[in-house]
């Protein structure tokens, strides 16, 4: 890819009929010292190579952008729109947590090298176009609201940011309400314990919510970058100062409970909640059970959902009703021979009856 940064900054240039380089790379040293000051280690880089680098890299990441998004900018033998298992790798190497690059060098590269109609909305729009196609079942949003500088660390951000910011301005409304019981059953005890399930579709894949003994949950696409987007991004929420925007973290959490065994995924999958393009339950059972590893969990956002399924558990009427279901009503000839003993056990109730007051006896 080093190659192709310097083909993409050389054809930046000539669109813009610049011959020199000079004043971007003025423009990086003069944000050095604020950039240094974000890295948690001190970079090995000298002056000059950690100036290249930001340039490189904010001009390749700008330059991908627009490509993707308008394409009489494109080469016809670019690599990278020519052959999509690239673009895919490009995909997932942007938002790996420990490679990014500071957003302020990216809005500023941007900055300098947009036209009359560009602006941050664009940017963030052509950003959204790259990613929405890796996300496991998020529509993301570019927001009309343009998030600050200050609000936006990186790229990893950005993409928190676009997929959480519908779901934070609905939870941001809700009454705040204390957990009771920080657990869940599994999908299949939660089933034996009379809970239906059931696939909600035009909502935001964190809008899970119990609603008259149902859980109601978009779908998951679990595909192969589900892990790697999942992993990074629960990563960066886990060094977030404020833990109540901590909604992968949380959304993984209530997913890790519902699923313990293949046969908790096979449950989930007919229902259409899991749409599992690897194919294996075992396998994407592993991998959401994984993913929990050394994470510090979150609820945010789904206090009355534990709330309410556990307080719907504990109600042994409740628990009963799904007993009776499951062992006379599981299929059709269950369910005649319970009515036809409850036909017979009210005839028997009513001969006793005329038994003992006969028809016309005073």
């Amino acid at each position: 890819m080093e190659e192709q940064k310097l083909h993409y900054l050389r054809q930046l240039l000539n669109r813009r009929n610049e011959t020199s380089a000079e004043r971007y790379i003025v423009a990086m040293q003069e944000s050095e010292e604020r950039a240094r000051k974000f890295y948690a280690e001190p970079i090995s880089l000298d002056s000059n190579a950690f100036v290249e680098m930001m340039l490189l890299d904010s001009c390749f990441i700008v330059e991908l952008l627009r490509k993707y998004k308008m394409t009489n900018l494109r080469d016809l033998n670019d690599c990278i729109f020519v052959l999509e298992h690239i673009r895919y790798g490009l995909c997932c190497d942007l938002m790996l947590f420990e490679n990014q690059l500071l957003f302020f060098i990216v809005i500023q590269l941007f900055n300098m090298t947009k036209n009359s109609s560009d602006s941050l909305d664009n940017l963030v729009g052509m950003f959204v176009s790259f990613f929405v196609w890796i996300t496991p079942g998020i529509f993301l949003q570019a927001p009309f609201l343009n998030p600050r500088e200050d609000d936006i660390e990186h790229l990893l951000g950005l993409l928190h940011y676009c997929c959480c910011y519908e779901f934070h301005s609905m939870v941001s409304q809700r009454n705040i309400v204390e957990i009771k019981d920080e657990s869940l059953k599994s999908t299949k005890e939660l089933q034996e314990a009379g809970i239906k399930f059931e696939k909600i579709q035009g909502r935001h894949l964190f809008d899970i919510r119990f609603v008259n003994g149902t859980m109601e949950i978009p779908t998951l696409v679990v595909q192969d970058s589900t892990e790697s987007f999942l992993r990074n991004i629960v990563a960066y929420e886990q060094y977030l100062p404020d833990s109540s925007r901590n909604y992968f973290t949380a959304y993984h959490k209530i997913m890790d409970y519902l699923v313990n065994t293949s046969e908790d995924v096979e449950i989930l999958t007919h229902h259409g909640i899991i749409h599992n393009i690897l194919g294996d339950n075992e396998v994407a059972g592993a991998m959401i059970n994984k993913l929990g590893n050394n994470i510090v969990g979150s609820y945010a956002g789904y206090e009355e959902v534990y709330n309410n399924v556990n307080e719907h558990c504990r109600e042994k009427w409740n628990l009963w009703l799904a007993i009776l279901r499951r062992k006379c009503f599981n299929n059709p000839w269950a369910l005649i021979s319970f009515l036809a003993a409850v036909v017979l056990l009210f005839l028997t109730v009513l001969q006793t009856i005329f038994t003992i007051h006969p028809v016309g006896r005073i």
